[in-house]
C-alpha cells in the first residue's frame, strides 16, 4: 500500500468495539491475569506484551507500528520527546570510553548533548563537515559506535550524500543514525536507503501543530544481522545481568533488536515515557502527514525562488534550488519536495532582528513543522549555546534567518517577508 494508505491504518486492528478511531489507553498498568504469565512478562519472554506504561502501551504501540512502516522499518520506539530518542539511541550502543562520529551541520541541542552532555559520560563525539565526508576515516578506531547525521540539516539545511556515508558506516561494521525530523518519511525513507537507525522529533511534523512533545526511533528491518555477533556492540551479544543472563541478540524478538533493548533497558530504567494521550495527538497527526508535507514543501519552494531575487537576501538555504549545493543530493533522495524548512541570509545580526521585529504572519518561535509559519535566529536562540566556530562549522551566521513554512497561502507569507525585509 502507498504511504497515504498505510498512514490511516497500519498498526490498528479494530478492537471489540470495533472503533474507527484508535482508542486512548490512559492506563498505567495492566492485569497478568496469573502469576505465570506475570513472571514471564518480566522475564521478557512475551516480548512487547503490555507489562507496564513506562515500557509499553497499546495506544503508544499503535503509534510505533505505524510509524515502522511509514518508514520502511522493522519496530520503532516511542519516548517523550525527539531529543530522548537522539539520546536512547546513542545510549543504546555507547557507554564510557567509546567514540561517536557526528555532522558538523545539526539542530543545536543535539550538538550541546554531544559536545557536552556525553562527554560528561564519558563518550567522545568526533565531529565531520558533511560536505567532506573522506574526513570521516581518520576518525574511526575500535571505540567508535555509531556516524550521526541528520536527513535535512538544521538549520544549514543541507542534504548529504547517503551512499557515501553509509558505504564508510558499513565498510567498518558501523552503526548508521539519521535524524530524519525535518523530511520526515512521507518526503525521505532512509532505512531504505541503507540507514541502519532512524530518529524524529514527533513534536514537529508528525504532530504539525505544536500540540505535544515526542519522539521516535525506528530501526531498520535486518538490523540485527548487522549487530549480532559485532563485537563493537557487546551489550547485545554479552548476558545482561538485569534479565538473569539474558542475551538481547538471542531474544524472541530479535527482528527489533535496537528498539527492544532501549525499551527494556534505557526506558525501563531511565523513564522517558510518552504519555498514551500525547501519543493519541501523534497518530491524529500522521492521519494528515502525507498532505501536509506536500503543501509545506510547495509554499517553501516558492518562498525560497522569491526570496533568492529579494536584493537585501545575500543567499538563500534550499535544497531544490538550482542554485543550492545540495541539487543533486535533494534530486536523489527528495523527489517528492524538500520540506518546509528553509534558511537565508541578511546583512548581519541587526537587519536580522529588524525582519524578525516586522513580520505579521509569521511568529518569532524555537520550533517548526507547525501549521502555522514560524521564523527564527538560530544563532541568538537555538544555536546560542555554541561557540563562534561551532556555529560556523554548522553553518549559522549572525545574519542566518530561518524559516518553518506553514500552511498559509504562500502569497501572504511572501508579502509578509517583502515588507519586512522593505522596512
Amino acid at each position: 500500500m502507498q504511504l497515504q494508505t498505510e498512514a490511516l491504518h497500519a498498526g490498528y486492528e479494530k478492537d471489540t468495539q470495533r472503533t474507527m478511531a484508535v482508542p486512548m489507553y490512559m492506563s498505567t498498568a495492566f492485569d497478568f491475569g496469573s502469576t505465570d504469565f506475570a513472571a514471564s512478562s518480566f522475564n521478557l519472554q512475551q516480548g512487547t506484551d503490555n507489562v507496564y506504561t513506562r515500557v509499553g502501551n497499546p495506544t503508544t504501540a499503535v503509534l510505533e507500528k505505524r510509524f515502522a512502516v511509514l518508514e520502511g522499518g522493522s519496530g520503532a520506539l516511542a519516548v517523550s520527546s525527539g531529543m530522548s530518542a537522539i539520546f536512547y539511541s546513542i545510549l543504546n550502543v555507547a557507554q564510557a570510553g567509546d567514540n561517536i562520529i557526528v555532522a558538523n551541520q545539526l539542530y543545536g541541542g543535539t550538538v550541546t548533548l554531544f559536545s557536552q552532555t556525553l562527554k560528561r559520560l564519558g563518550i567522545e563525539a568526533r565531529f565531520f563537515d558533511i560536505h567532506s565526508p573522506d574526513a570521516i576515516e581518520a576518525l574511526v578506531d575500535e571505540h567508535t559506535k555509531c556516524l550521526f547525521f541528520e536527513s535535512i540539516t538544521n538549520p544549514s539545511i543541507d542534504v548529504p550524500n547517503f551512499e557515501v556515508l553509509i558505504a564508510i558506516a558499513n565498510k567498518h561494521n558501523i552503526i548508521t543514525i539519521v535524524d530524519n525530523t525535518v523530511a520526515t518519511p512521507m518526503l525521505c525513507q532512509p532505512l531504505l536507503l541503507g540507514v541502519d537507525v532512524v530518529v524524529h522529533s514527533a513534536s514537529k511534523y508528525t504532530t504539525g501543530q505544536g500540540l505535544a512533545i515526542g519522539g521516535l526511533i525506528v530501526e531498520r528491518k535486518d538490523l540485527a544481522e548487522k549487530i549480532k555477533g559485532n563485537a563493537r556492540y557487546p551489550d547485545f551479544n554479552t548476558p545482561e545481568v538485569s534479565y538473569h543472563g539474558l542475551v538481547f541478540a538471542d531474544s524472541v524478538v530479535s527482528g527489533i533488536l535496537f528498539t527492544f533493548r532501549a525499551r527494556m533497558v534505557l526506558m525501563r530504567d531511565t523513564g522517558a515515557v510518552l504519555s498514551p494521550f500525547n501519543a493519541w495527538l501523534f497518530i491524529q497527526g500522521v492521519e494528515t502527514l502525507s498532505l501536509r508535507m506536500k503543501q509545506h514543501s510547495q509554499s517553501a519552494l516558492s518562498i525560497a525562488q522569491w526570496l533568492e531575487k529579494h536584493p537585501r537576501v545575500k543567499k538563500v538555504n534550499y535544497p531544490l534550488l538550482e542554485s543550492d549545493k545540495s541539487y543533486a543530493n535533494a534530486q536523489k533522495y527528495l523527489a517528492k519536495g524538500a520540506s518546509g524548512l528553509l534558511s537565508f541570509e541578511v546583512e548581519d545580526f541587526e537587519t536580522a532582528k529588524k525582519v524578525l521585529d516586522s513580520v505579521q504572519i509569521f511568529s518569532i518561535v524555537a520550533n517548526i513543522g507547525d501549521s502555522k509559519s514560524i521564523i527564527n535566529h538560530s544563532a541568538s536562540t537555538t544555536h546560542q549555546q555554541l561557540s563562534p566556530e561551532e556555529l560556523k562549522k554548522a553553518g549559522v551566521s549572525a545574519g542566518l534567518i530561518r524559516l518553518s513554512v506553514g500552511l498559509e497561502d504562500s502569497d501572504d507569507l511572501i508579502a509578509d517577508l517583502k515588507s519586512a525585509l522593505d522596512a
